[in-house]
């Protein structure tokens, strides 16, 4: 079976995540409000750069040794999907990101370097097959995906966060490759029909005139 391209390209990903964050723009704004209310630039660098210290964390683990549910079930089952920003998961989630974001731009600099460094070895029993059982365990959730499912996850992250920071600091979004984006659209819709029903999204995407609102994924 052929191996997903949210798999063999997330080293793709991930550098495009690097050099946005490296950019002298995120320095020149890291305690400035982000576009993600509520959250500082720098957080915002922390959260979407902590997408592949997560692969590299989770992937150098033993593989997860309990039950592993679908994608569409994770986000049936995260509380801060179906929460308002100003629920506690949400809030969490922020102050987080801008307490790791005290230590200033130069030390997530280092950290993302290293994680650069070590995402081929983490990656590499993926691709040869020898990650068995198939499974990651996310600590945070209390339950374990596919590595496929988990890295779509991630790509799903650094692809809508890329997008924030760079819409935060004034530069253009950068491109990311194509086909892990094609992944991470086919989730978000998938997603997105669960929330607002196949007809809405049918008509958000083919026919405005007859759209009723907005049919965000999250």
């Amino acid at each position: 079976m052929a191996l997903s391209s949210v798999v063999t390209q997330y080293p793709e990903v991930a550098a495009v995540v690097a050099r946005l964050v490296r950019s002298p723009e995120v320095a020149r704004h890291w305690h400035a409000e982000s576009a993600c209310a509520g959250m500082t630039v720098g957080g915002l660098a922390h959260h979407v750069a902590r997408q592949t210290s997560h692969v590299v964390t989770l992937l150098s683990a033993a593989p997860g040794a309990d039950e592993v549910i679908s994608v569409l079930d994770h986000y049936r089952r995260a509380a801060w999907v179906h929460t308002s920003l100003d629920d506690d998961q949400n809030v969490e989630i922020r102050s987080s990101a801008d307490a790791s974001a005290a230590s200033g731009p130069d030390a997530l600099l280092a950290r993302m370097d290293a994680d650069l460094e070590a995402l081929p070895d983490a990656l590499d029993p993926v691709i040869r097959g020898a990650r068995v059982p198939d499974a990651v365990h996310l600590p945070w959730q209390g339950w374990s995906l596919s590595t496929a499912d988990f890295l779509l996850t991630r790509t799903m992250e650094c692809v809508v966060h890329t997008d924030d920071l760079a819409a935060s600091v004034g530069l253009p979004t950068p491109e990311l490759p194509a086909e892990p984006v094609r992944e991470v659209l086919a989730l978000l819709a998938a997603v997105a029909a669960e929330r607002h029903g196949q007809v809405a999204l049918v008509r958000a995407l083919s026919r405005p005139q007859r759209a009723v609102g907005p049919v965000s994924a999250f």
